[in-house]
């Protein structure tokens, strides 16, 4: 399914989010069920397969285990992506970061990495990022 000479569209968002999932030393079980409920509500995955997102999840790991690895995949997502779905890339990577509920520092190193890579616009990052905070925050229940 994911080409090593080039990626869909869909491939590509789904290798952005193991990119960032993958930076912390390996992609949780959370991670993972953040990025299937992504790819089975988003518009932008309508066609997109359970076989495919497994698919394409187990190629970008492989992808990343290869010499230069992360630089080629840079290079194939940006490749695929046109700007507006380069923005939407985004927003999934931040997605499965916050999931985590506490980011640690090779996964906000991963985020830099991808809003290089993508070229994006530092206002429009910024409010991805906040977006997705959030999204993610937590609720204290008081009790009497």
């Amino acid at each position: 399914m994911l080409a090593r000479t080039g990626l869909d569209a869909q491939e590509a968002l789904v290798c952005t989010m193991v990119l960032v999932a993958a930076a912390g030393g390996g992609i949780t079980d959370r991670e993972i069920g953040v990025m299937a409920g992504l790819v089975q509500t988003l518009p932008a995955f309508h066609t997109f397969s359970a076989q495919r997102l497994n698919a394409a999840t187990e190629a970008a790991v492989a992808l990343l285990r290869e010499d230069d690895g992360l630089t080629h995949a840079g290079r194939l997502i940006r490749e695929a992506l046109e700007p507006r779905l380069r923005e939407t890339a985004y927003a999934l990577a931040c997605e499965v970061v916050a999931a985590d509920r506490f980011a640690e520092q090779d996964s906000l190193r991963m985020l830099e990495f991808v809003k290089a890579e993508l070229h994006l616009d530092a206002l429009v990052t910024a409010a991805i990022e906040r977006g997705a905070r959030a999204r993610h925050q937590l609720v204290e229940l008081v009790r009497d």
